[in-house]
């Protein structure tokens, strides 16, 4: 899924109660779906235009459960919770109980995939460093020039332009400034310490890659529901213009 992420450090996503609003959300999905759900598993090209929007609509939504990490039967108790909730059945649980307990399961599920996250960053970040040319420095920024530029690096306190791609562990676009196309201008000490970081060893007319640990991107937190928890990001970065 394809977004603009928030690369200001001042404005990195806060933390919010494990996706009580998009399970109702994903409720009214599934309510407005029901009719085309029933054709059966159609591809989604032979789906009409009303259709496809419902069809995109419970992918939307699943990126705001993926943080729980549902095995199959799970997913089907809450289809069939939200089913039976659009049928007007009333709730046979005590609400501020099983509210809580909502809270903690995504809380749990939360952490543990934040855990298992952090174990694949750690070997992609170890595959990246041995890549040609490439510089590991302290902080675990792994640096490489893929097309060398020309003049003053930026100082900390400069403000840059630049075009960029952001993907995750799996080679998956997050966010792309020339997808926009817009470049994105910024202050070189506002932003993510890997950003101010990697940007500062390239020069105008530059290209280079930055990969980042998650503790100089979004740390254990992530950015949900696009960048999970202890993400390890790369970043192919052009320097425009030292403004």
């Amino acid at each position: 899924m394809t977004g603009h992420c928030r690369l200001h450090s001042a404005s990195r996503p806060r933390r919010r109660g494990p996706l009580v609003r998009p399970l109702l959300a994903l409720a009214a999905a599934l309510a407005l779906s029901a009719g085309a759900a029933g054709a059966g598993a159609a591809q989604a090209e032979d789906l009409s235009e009303h259709e496809k929007t419902l069809y995109y609509m419970g992918f939307a939504m699943e990126q705001n459960l993926r943080s729980f990490t549902l095995s199959d039967e799970e997913l089907d108790i809450l289809i069939r919770g939200l089913r039976e909730a659009h049928d007007g059945k009333p709730l046979e649980l005590d609400r501020e109980t099983y509210h809580s307990k909502l809270q903690e399961l995504g809380q749990q599920r939360t952490k543990k995939a934040a855990e298992a996250e952090k174990l694949k960053a750690h070997a992609f970040l170890a595959e990246a460093a041995q890549r040609a040319n490439a510089i590991r420095t302290e902080s675990g920024l792994i640096y490489t020039e893929l097309t060398p530029g020309s003049g003053n690096s930026p100082g900390s306190t400069d403000t840059v332009s630049v075009h960029y791609k952001g993907t995750l562990r799996d080679g998956s676009v997050f966010d792309s400034s020339v997808k926009r196309g817009s470049p994105f201008e910024f202050q070189l000490d506002g932003v993510l310490p890997c950003w101010s970081e990697g940007v500062s060893m390239m020069k105008v007319g530059g290209k280079s890659l930055i990969v980042c640990p998650p503790e100089i991107a979004y740390g254990e937190r992530g950015a949900p529901p696009v960048i999970p928890g202890n993400a390890a990001l790369s970043f192919e970065v052009e320097l425009i213009e030292i403004k």
